[in-house]
């Protein structure tokens, strides 16, 4: 662990989102986490600010610091806006989507569960290649969308999620696809992420599943996966399904990885029917503040984090509404807080 300190954009967000970085911000504190914020507004905050979701000053801070750490925004409605997370993830080449799911409150549905989804996070359909045809008096009888996937693209987030696997002591990549019916599209992603597999023989083994009976088998029995790879799309989709494993959204951090630049988030939205009241979950942004730590070498502080919040989650019996207790926020935090201080 190193004694640097790491310049970084901390953007709050809207919604339950400053309630939740205030949160975070108290156990990063008392934990002694070396970061020098450069606060930001970004989402419905950014349009109010400067007429724009994402101004530029916030863009110029994460060009800065190539480091941020963000609450949900809220994508405005109407207006030509496009989504706030994907500009993000276009502007930084945040090709690598990483949403690990892990089991920490026992006696639910599933035990026992720690896979990580590594999904690319640049083409796919994502890329938002829309338009209408139309037809007759109707100017939108038709919708026709295009996805892109590249072999570059694909090659890139294969060789991500091995690497991953490999550092971290795992001992599988599951390759997720649908060739079988979009034979270029995915089949170019396939391809590539066999070609990838072949460089880790002996060290990480590989699977591979079509997107729907993958699905399907995560419900059946999810322990038989350990990190997933796949496209876009069916990145999006599937980690939520895996997030539902371990208690929801709630419980579910994210990190979006870039060659330059790297942003750490809760997977969840901004929750406005709860904003204000002082009782949203701030467990995945912690948690998301956690793999922020491990980015930059401190993953001593970082489980010390994780060890804080299943203390006051296991041991203390602090737990949020959404986690079938009775604490408001500042009571889970001060928790947490504590169990870090005593850490």
């Amino acid at each position: 662990m190193t004694s640097q300190k790491h310049p970084a954009t901390l953007i709050p967000g809207d919604g339950i989102g400053p309630e939740i970085v205030d949160a975070t911000l108290r156990a990063l504190d008392a934990l002694g986490a070396p970061f020098e914020w450069e606060t930001c507004v970004a989402g419905m905050a950014g349009v109010k600010d400067a007429g724009d979701p994402l101004p530029r000053a916030t863009l110029d801070s994460i060009h800065r610091t190539q480091l941020a750490l963000k609450g949900p925004l809220e994508t405005p409605i109407g207006g030509g806006y496009r989504s706030s997370n994907v500009r993000l993830r276009q502007e930084f080449k945040l090709f690598a989507n990483v949403r690990p799911a892990k089991t920490l409150i026992p006696g639910g549905r599933y035990e026992n569960i720690d896979i990580v989804l590594v999904r690319e996070n640049l083409e796919g359909l994502y890329v938002g290649f829309e338009h209408y045809i139309p037809i007759g008096s109707d100017e939108q009888a038709v919708a026709i969308g295009s996805g892109v996937n590249t072999r570059v693209g694909s090659r890139r987030i294969a060789e991500f999620a091995y690497d991953y696997a490999e550092k971290h002591g795992r001992k599988k990549v599951t390759i997720v696809h649908k060739a079988n019916i979009m034979k270029a599209l995915t089949g170019i992603f396939l391809e590539t992420s066999r070609e990838v597999s072949k460089g880790y023989e002996g060290r990480v083994a590989t699977d591979e599943r079509i997107v729907d009976a993958c699905a399907m088998q995560l419900v059946l029995n999810p322990w038989q996966f350990d990190v997933i790879v796949t496209t876009n799309l069916f990145g999006d989709i599937l980690s939520d399904e895996i997030a539902g494993l371990v208690g929801g959204l709630g419980m579910a951090p994210g990190a979006n990885i870039g060659q330059h630049a790297a942003i750490f988030e809760a997977v969840h939205g901004s929750a406005p029917d709860i904003a204000g009241k002082g009782v949203a979950n701030p467990i995945a942004l912690m948690l998301a503040a956690a793999m922020m730590l491990d980015h930059v070498g401190h993953q001593e502080l970082a489980g010390r984090l994780r060890a804080g919040i299943d203390g006051a989650l296991n041991v203390d019996g602090v737990r949020t509404r959404d986690l079938g207790g009775k604490a408001d926020t500042k009571a889970l935090t001060d928790a947490i807080v504590a169990r870090v201080k005593n850490g």
